[in-house]
């Protein structure tokens, strides 16, 4: 059976690659298209993003599974805090979403999304680094390496395949 990612960050296709890790499964990335905006500014456009990506990865990948992994941010009464979304797309079911870790960023991170930046580039300054978002991510500079990107999605991905797997065996049906 053969898997697709909507995204070629090495970042998200190793959380995908680890929570299919012992499944007879292909794995193949393709470029999905998010259909939201470079910097996704709410849960629902992130979500969004995460379900079209699904989408189109499972059509582009010729896959059973289309999955969409999306970053993006949302405003709370705390600040702008950061927020991850996923989603599974499997033939004959409705997409799966599951979302991550949060925390909140710095206000500076903050006004530089608000007048319009995305959040890699802004993070490669601030971090001093190149392409964070494809390594430790935003995540890894702010805990200080507890977690990084990859382990974020991975949690992401763990909530997907569990949900995928019970469906699968209670016949798609929610109980």
């Amino acid at each position: 059976m053969r898997i697709a990612i909507g995204s070629k960050n090495p970042a998200k296709i190793t959380a995908v690659e680890e929570a299919f890790k012992g499944y007879a499964y292909e794995i193949t990335a393709v470029d999905a298209i998010s259909g939201v905006s470079e910097q996704p500014m709410s849960d629902e456009e992130t979500i969004k993003g995460a379900i079209n990506r699904a989408v189109e990865a499972a059509e582009k990948g010729e896959a059973f599974i289309g999955i969409g992994l999306e970053g993006g941010v949302q405003r709370t009464p705390y600040g702008l805090v950061l927020c991850n979304w996923g989603a599974l797309a499997a033939k004959g079911m409705k997409p799966i979403i599951a979302g991550g870790a949060r925390l909140p960023l710095p206000e500076s991170i903050a006004q530089a999304l608000a007048a319009g930046s995305e959040l890699g580039p802004v993070m490669d300054e601030y971090a001093r680094k190149k392409n964070v978002r494809k390594n430790e991510g935003a995540v890894g500079v702010f805990t200080n390496g507890q977690i990084n990107r990859s382990e974020m999605f991975l949690h992401v991905m763990k909530l997907l395949v569990g949900q995928y797997e019970y469906k699968l065996k209670h016949n798609n049906e929610p109980r």
